[in-house]
């Protein structure tokens, strides 16, 4: 990068913020489960969309790449650089917007507020908390994530069973085009009917159409109170049994979690208590609210369930029985020797007993090492499935593996991390020839210099 271009980049945002320095920029090069590295010449963090606007007019005039991160909590690459030599300009940066992180006033009627890119999910919901409202997207990542990323990424996290994907809750965004230009769709209105949804477009964009800068989100009502249960059972179908039967009892699902045996094991190994004193093959966590009996309406739910060797409840928030299941992610990278081939995907509903079965023995059927660590949302079919010390010359073999099984059981390669580096070979698993060009010339009529997050997505 020439000294030309990082001055001029430096009267935009300030000297201290184009980092060019070895050491720190290494902190913003890797992802964090440490199999994705890239290469960048800066790291550039603005403070305002008009900044932002600013440097990627400049970027567009010279041709240099963009890689938008914001925590950089995801976990397939997304939100890194390109390694060397994979970029298709000769500069890159990186665009953090760790300075962007303004809360607007919450609008209590209309349940909304305004969050600039770098915001985190905690602060947004502690903001909204002080206004008797909570923000809807929930995940253990919550201290780091930040609204952009999950905008970006469509995430889903743990109260997607609840109040639906990261897509769902937007209700208008600004971002920068690739050329520069601010576009802004920013409108509480619950009914908007005009033209294209952009802001939905954006959405799982995964940083390749705009920099998104500032999210109008939508806010919910908490439950007054809620009742968080969980169970040692003997089967997978027993939790949609359970949530079904719930749901027929006038109870509202708020969550609805899935671990093993192994997963278990392993968060009580690094400190976590066992949530439950029988040992059974799978521990399912549910959370409910409504009005009435709560606790009784659930335990009558449970009795009805077959394979159920225990159960304990706790007023919520229950945080110390949601700890097994929070502590997952954490205590897989502090265990593993290799990093942990994690792969997020959904299968339909109905195939959940199969998956968790044909998941598990992957390593075993290819004849290599690996620990598998199954979790995740059950309620909408998300298994996060985690090998832990497979040989990295095996990563490969057991991630196709593991895509045969989803695709062969009708589900998604991604469920809610996006595609990123780490899943973009396999998209077509997902999507036709058709739609893939579809897509393709959404991201160039947007972007046809192929400058914002290149290698991401498609490859």
């Amino acid at each position: 990068m020439t000294p030309t271009i990082l001055q001029r980049l430096a009267d935009v945002v300030g000297a201290a913020h184009v980092i060019t320095d070895d050491d720190t920029l290494a902190g913003y090069l890797a992802d964090w489960t440490g199999r994705w590295t890239g290469v960048a010449d800066a790291v550039v963090r603005p403070r305002t969309t008009e900044e932002v606007a600013a440097v990627i007019t400049l970027c567009a005039a010279d041709g240099v790449s963009v890689c938008v991160q914001g925590g950089n909590t995801g976990l397939v690459g997304g939100s890194v650089p390109p390694a060397a030599g994979d970029s298709p300009t000769l500069v890159t940066i990186v665009l953090s917007t760790a300075r962007m992180t303004d809360l607007g006033d919450v609008d209590a009627t209309g349940r909304c507020v305004g969050a600039q890119a770098g915001a985190t999910v905690a602060a947004i919901d502690r903001h909204a908390a002080s206004h008797g409202l909570r923000f809807g997207i929930d995940l253990a990542a919550r201290e780091s994530a930040t609204a952009g990323g999950v905008v970006a990424t469509n995430a889903g996290g743990i109260r997607m069973i609840r109040h639906g994907n990261t897509r769902s809750q937007v209700l208008g965004i600004e971002a920068v085009l690739a050329d520069g230009r601010i576009l802004r769709r920013w409108s509480p209105l619950i009914k908007d009917n005009v033209g294209y949804d952009l802001p939905g477009l954006l959405a799982g964009s995964e940083g390749t159409l705009a920099v998104i800068t500032e999210v109008l989100f939508a806010l919910v009502t908490p439950p007054a109170a809620t009742t968080v249960a969980v169970l040692a059972i003997d089967r997978v179908a027993a939790t949609t049994e359970l949530i079904a039967a719930a749901s027929r009892r006038g109870l509202i699902v708020e969550a609805a979690e899935i671990m093993t045996a192994a997963g278990i094991d392993l968060v009580h190994e690094y400190g976590a208590r066992r949530p439950v004193a029988e040992p059974a093959p799978f521990t399912f966590l549910i959370e409910v609210s409504g009005s009435g009996t709560v606790d009784e309406e659930l335990f009558a739910a449970i009795e009805g369930i077959d394979g159920v060797r225990g159960a304990v409840a706790e007023p919520g928030p229950a945080t110390a029985l949601w700890a097994a299941r929070e502590t997952h992610t954490e205590s897989i990278a502090r265990s593993t020797t290799t990093p942990v081939v994690k792969l997020d995907v959904s299968v339909p509903i109905r195939a959940l007993p199969e998956a968790f079965d044909r998941f598990t023995v992957v390593p075993a059927d290819l004849g290599v090492q690996g620990r598998p660590i199954l979790f995740g949302h059950v309620g909408d079919g998300n298994i996060h499935v985690n090998y832990l010390d497979v040989p990295c010359a095996d990563e490969h073999r057991v991630t196709e593996a593991v895509f045969a099984v989803v695709a062969d059981l009708g589900g998604s390669i991604s469920a809610e991390h996006g595609i990123g580096r780490a899943k973009a070979a396999w998209i077509g698993l997902g999507r036709t020839d058709v739609d893939i060009v579809a897509m393709r010339t959404v991201k160039t009529a947007l972007d046809p210099q192929n400058l914002l997050n290149p290698g991401v997505l498609f490859g």
